[in-house]
């Protein structure tokens, strides 16, 4: 019996979840293959979406018709808005989510969704025709076939996790390895690696003493990180602790790195530098005599907590005796121990930017088979890959975002023009053009685009459309409005900051840094001629019109600059172009270019050991 399908995505977690959600609301009859269903969209590591940059990938996702945004405010516990001490580029959102809610929001967005089927098998191989990937094979002998094929298979490739010496085939703390796809990938070419990750002990609730730690609440003014969403009143917020370790946990971690898998060579694969476990933190910062400890709740129906910051794969023993002598959980008990896995990726640079295999057409991959990291950047490399095999199979153009787009777009760029020597997170710093990629501007950036792809509903276009034209009304009342300083200078005498001695246009009260935009409306009292108070995103609307007000000069001087690159991108280098022949680039820089193939001028001059002088030859040589 023979199954066919236009898209088939292996994989059932962040990336697979986006990837077939996209490819089915775009049209596309598509099959989604995952191990086991009641683990889609499964939390494996801490439960909290976004942070420090990965909260702008979430409102990305979100503003091209992605669901990781909607599924996080319907399965959050707690909100807060990072970094708002910095400036509005720096700005990113964060949410702690009941696990299990999650994972159910998901199942019944992929359940609901028209044109996506799920079979719950292995995938055990690709099936290869004339063409390029024509399938999949499942482990009963299965098969189905498809247009384009997306594998999302996080770290489940021949995965081994290990606690201490006692080693056990797995991709994640009670699921077996996926194995055979690896392998064949590798006998047709592909260049397979191995990383690292890990993750912490889970802890009973109900044995931390919670009084010796320092409470962090969320925010409460109704934040969330959907547009479709607005405001949103989350009730019985869990707040998450902090705590820290000290001296003796340290030497209780130093006594147990002789039985550590990390430090006696047994673990090959790279971790990340970023984000390393308790035996890299004490051994490579041998100075810092206490690490700080961040006590998570998985949920609201559950005493189970995360360790945010004691990833561990010490045995047992040396994890609970270490723990217990961290102030507030000296009587802890544990659900399970914290593990290190070790799993097979793809150098990211075996791909195009539309996540397309060089080595095998209609075969894509997302998530961590590429050497990344994270929910959010798997979500987004998920969503990627979908719009793009659909387009493809369809004769269409790429869906590519340049780096002056989205962090999305520096993401990919990133991945398959540098590649990865460690799991790759996204930073606010990897972004050219932080000012223009802000969090609270996601939907002006990419709602258009995901609506012409199909993907963005009208409501998200009328939201949007409401919200441009709010903020410019702002805009206009404090451009036009006048100030006398009777009216103004009580107020910025209490803001500390200079009054007035002459009538003044309100738009040079609103951009000083001391003023907040809502609070000068209200004193103007003009605020109930605006039509903001009909909207339910309020506070994004004055928000948005505070930050172009504040950062105007910024912002435009940075936009300036992104128009002036991106030129470089549209300079195309021919796909047959033989770089052994170009003597007078570097041999490193033949060496890479040959490799990588970058596709523009922009791509080339982003990759590690290409020189300005080799792109300037490479100018040359193309007529420029």
């Amino acid at each position: 019996m023979e199954f066919r399908y236009e898209i088939i995505v292996v994989g059932g977690g962040h990336a697979g979840c986006e990837a077939a959600r996209a490819a089915a609301r775009m049209g596309s009859r598509t099959l989604l293959v995952t191990m086991d269903m009641t683990k889609i969209a499964q939390m494996s590591c801490n439960p909290a979406m976004g942070g420090i940059a990965k909260g702008q990938i979430v409102r990305e996702i979100d503003a091209l018709g992605g669901c990781s945004g909607l599924v996080t405010d319907r399965s959050m516990i707690q909100y807060r808005m990072l970094n708002k001490s910095k400036g509005p580029a720096m700005w990113s959102p964060r949410a702690q989510c009941d696990r299990q809610r999650f994972t159910i929001e998901w199942r019944k967005i992929v359940e609901s969704t028209d044109n996506l089927f799920i079979w719950q098998e292995e995938a055990k191989s690709l099936i290869i025709g004339k063409n390029g990937i024509e399938g999949v094979e499942t482990t009963f002998g299965t098969k189905f076939y498809a247009s384009a094929v997306i594998l999302t298979n996080g770290t489940f490739l021949n995965a081994l996790m290990h606690v201490g010496f006692n080693q056990i085939m797995g991709g994640r703390s009670g699921d077996r390895a996926s194995t055979g796809l690896s392998d064949q990938l590798a006998e047709m070419g592909f260049t397979v690696e191995r990383m690292k990750t890990g993750t912490s002990a889970r802890i009973d609730g109900r044995t931390i003493d919670f009084s010796r730690m320092v409470e962090q609440r969320g925010d409460e003014d109704g934040r969330t990180f959907s547009y479709l969403t607005g405001k949103k009143e989350i009730i019985d917020q869990r707040s998450c602790y902090i705590t820290h370790t000290n001296s003796k946990v340290h030497e209780i971690i130093e006594e147990g790195l002789k039985y550590s898998p990390l430090y006696q060579g047994i673990i090959k694969g790279r971790g990340p530098r970023y984000c390393p476990s308790i035996e890299d933190k004490i051994v490579t910062f041998r100075e810092k005599d206490t690490h700080q400890l961040f006590i998570e709740p998985e949920g609201r129906e559950t005493t189970e907590y995360y360790i945010n910051g004691f990833a561990s794969s010490l045995p047992l023993e040396y994890q609970l005796k270490a723990l217990r002598k961290v102030k507030g959980l000296e009587n802890i008990e544990i659900f399970r121990p914290g593990y290190a896995i070790e799993y097979d990726y793809f150098q990211p640079t075996q791909l195009t930017h539309t996540l397309e295999t060089k080595r095998a057409e209609n075969l894509y991959f997302a998530g961590q088979i590429n050497g990344t990291t994270g929910y959010e950047e798997a979500g987004a490399q998920g969503l990627m890959a979908g719009i793009n095999a659909v387009r493809k199979i369809r004769g269409e153009e790429p869906f590519i975002l340049g780096r002056e787009e989205a962090y999305i777009g520096v993401l990919i760029d990133d991945l398959v023009t540098k590649g990865v020597d460690e799991p790759y997170r996204m930073f606010t710093s990897r972004a050219e053009y932080r000012i223009l990629l802000r969090q609270d501007n996601a939907d002006d950036r990419l709602t258009g685009k995901g609506y012409n792809l199909g993907l963005a509903g009208r409501e998200r276009m009328e939201k949007l459309g409401r919200k441009e034209e709010v903020t410019k009304e702002i805009i206009s009342f404090l451009r036009t409005r006048s100030v006398a300083p009777d009216e103004i200078n009580t107020f910025l005498a209490e803001k500390k900051t200079k009054g007035i001695a002459q009538k003044l246009k309100a738009i040079a009260i609103a951009s000083r840094p001391e003023v907040e935009v809502k609070e000068l409306l209200k004193i103007l009292g003009d605020s109930k001629e605006l039509r903001f108070n009909d909207s339910d995103i309020e506070e994004e609307v004055v928000e948005a019109a505070q930050i172009r007000i504040k950062y105007e000069g910024y912002i435009s001087r940075e936009k300036i600059i992104a128009d002036k690159l991106k030129r470089l991108e549209k300079l195309k280098i021919p796909e047959d172009i033989d770089y052994t022949e170009l003597v007078s680039i570097s041999t490193e820089g033949r060496q890479k270019l040959g490799r990588i193939r970058p596709s523009t001028i922009g791509q080339a001059q982003r990759i590690s050991g290409v020189s300005p002088s080799d792109i300037s030859i490479l100018l040359l040589y193309l007529g420029r």
